[in-house]
């Protein structure tokens, strides 16, 4: 983490304009073949390809696995952003955006550009995140409102094709209330309940279902010996005995904890790119935990 502070204010423009709906010339033509979409996390490529079924051809710019605090675009997805017609991003203050979004629209200056978190209420989160969480996409109820402002883009840039899309939209947003309906009843009556996790993606998460996380992650760094200490007996004061962590970033910590509760380490995925499935997945596992 550690992004240069300067480059905040910048941004803050840029996604004003972003919120309105585009940068560039959004009404241009649908052109033969499916049309090139950027996106920069996995979740958004389940959302563009849920909406834009066979009609967009999707990029995804931090690969799964990589982690999107220090992830470095290479010059062969610098070239590719070249062909790009429509980029989502996740508009939340993610670090990768702030560090690179520039260079993206410089590479594309006729590219529509989506603010994906465009209307959403951000989360407080640590200095070294801008001051706001930006991980909006782990609660399904602002996903829903991301799949509403990806569609809008795509409309924006083919609007031959809308009634496809919207239809898509419409399906796929089906998906999503059954998906939040599911996870509130398998959590309900879980409320104020603690989960333990590496890293703080979760906050959106254990909002939405009343739920509370306890990260061992400490302004982007491992916690110290002293650190490690509270960690251990706050996870036995809340009767902890599994710890999450990501397969995006280091597990030595939360084994550590784990090791000296008697737990275990379980990895849930804040970027996996099946996003339904993995959601689902989640809230079984902190269900399981709690």
């Amino acid at each position: 983490m550690g992004t240069a502070q300067w480059l905040l204010p910048a941004m803050g423009v840029l996604f004003l304009l972003m919120t309105a709906g585009c940068l560039g010339d959004g009404a241009a033509p649908a052109e033969d073949g499916p049309i090139p979409v950027a996106v920069t996390i996995p979740p958004q490529a389940e959302f563009v390809r849920a909406i834009g079924g066979d009609r967009v051809d999707v990029m995804v710019l931090v690969p799964p696995g990589a982690n999107p605090h220090t992830y470095e675009l290479t010059p062969g997805q610098m070239a590719a952003l070249g062909e790009v017609r429509m980029y989502a991003a996740v508009g939340s203050g993610i670090e990768f955006e702030r560090a690179w979004m520039a260079k993206i629209v410089g590479v594309n200056p006729g590219m529509h550009v989506v603010n994906s978190s465009a209307g959403l209420s951000f989360l407080a989160g640590d200095e070294e995140e801008g001051g706001t969480d930006p991980h909006v996409w782990l609660s399904v109820r602002n996903a829903a409102v991301m799949v509403e402002n990806i569609c809008a883009g795509l409309v924006a840039i083919d609007p031959a094709d809308a009634a496809y899309f919207e239809a898509n939209r419409d399906l796929y947003l089906d998906e999503l209330r059954a998906l939040d309906t599911g996870i509130a009843a398998s959590l309900a009556g879980r409320e104020g309940e603690a989960v333990m996790v590496y890293h703080p993606s979760w906050a959106y998460f254990v909002r939405d279902y009343g739920l509370v996380q306890i990260p061992i992650e400490d302004e982007g760094k491992e916690p110290g010996p002293q650190g490690i200490e509270r960690l251990i007996l706050q996870a036995a004061a809340e009767n902890i005995t599994v710890v999450f962590a990501s397969p995006e970033y280091s597990t030595k910590s939360a084994r550590v904890i784990a090791d000296a509760i008697g737990g275990r380490v379980a990895l849930v995925s804040p970027l996996e790119e099946h996003y339904t499935a993995n959601m689902r997945n989640v809230a079984a596992a902190f269900g399981g935990a709690v």
